[in-house]
């Protein structure tokens, strides 16, 4: 609980019966928050909060554990309620959350405003991914022969690919997604996968060939890719293709840093900024 300005901030856990009104807090230019907020207040790995200012949602936020890593995701401050300070004590509040307490390093993904905010909590600046929207390059008749339907033999593969790629342990929150994947193989072993179901199709590969075969399958129905600055082979293929980032987002980190390879990200998961 806090006081500003005479006024009581309380935070409170972000519960099922609060989803009918999440919308009034829906950011200009996202995509429909509603149906994410709704998984987080139903998943046992995530924990949504909002602040209550007078008895109404002046902001919500919500962590998402990988075991040892935290997320912070949609922390977002209702139009009327911004410059207050909010945005800053909703995420001080989940980073003292006591399962985020538990864990070794926390992440986001911040917009150029919201950098500051996170800043003054403490966060770092680790890395940069750069957004591409309307991206069309011309379809093939026939997918690389590499690429075959997931199958479970190929799933420690994945789980370590992901682990060396992100640092996190993670896997866990595939399940849903794997029976729906691809992997990018040779003589039984893969060299990437892709994951179309989730988020935004998630694509890591630990060679050039298998994550641009599998951004190039991705293509042929999205047209929205977002890779992370280390990826130059990955954005080299883009510019040369004639696109370009509309949009950039900081990858921000508390505590401790974490070994990654992010040049094997192809397309991340997803997630709005802050």
């Amino acid at each position: 609980m806090n006081t500003q300005n005479n006024t009581r901030w309380e935070i409170k856990k972000l519960v099922q019966d609060d989803i009918k009104l999440i919308s009034a807090l829906q950011p200009d230019g996202w995509q429909d928050i509603t149906p994410t907020i709704e998984f987080y207040t139903r998943s046992s790995f995530c924990f949504p909060m909002k602040l209550l200012l007078g008895g109404e949602i002046a902001g919500i936020g919500t962590a998402i554990i990988h075991h040892d890593v935290a997320w912070l995701a949609h922390i977002i401050v209702h139009k009327d309620f911004r410059r207050k300070g909010i945005g800053g004590f909703i995420t001080q509040s989940l980073v003292d959350h006591p399962e985020v307490k538990k864990c070794e390093t926390i992440y986001l993904l911040a917009t150029e405003l919201g950098t500051p905010v996170y800043e003054k909590v403490g966060f770092e600046t680790e890395s940069e991914y750069l957004f591409f929207k309307d991206v069309r390059i011309e379809k093939r008749s026939n997918a690389s022969a590499r690429i075959k339907p997931y199958e479970a033999k190929f799933k420690t593969q994945v789980a370590e690919m992901d682990n060396m790629s992100s640092g996190e342990d993670r896997i866990f929150h595939f399940q849903d997604h794997l029976l729906n994947g691809y992997v990018y193989s040779h003589d039984e072993i893969i060299e990437g996968f892709y994951l179309p179901t989730l988020g935004d199709g998630l694509i890591i590969a630990v060679t050039s060939s298998a994550g641009l075969e599998l951004l190039n399958f991705h293509l042929h129905a999205n047209e929205k890719v977002v890779l992370p600055k280390e990826n130059l082979v990955a954005l080299n293929y883009l510019h040369e293709n004639g696109f370009k980032e509309f949009s950039t987002g900081k990858r921000m980190r508390l505590r401790e840093k974490r070994t990654v390879k992010l040049e094997n990200i192809y397309n991340r998961i997803g997630g709005n900024l802050g």
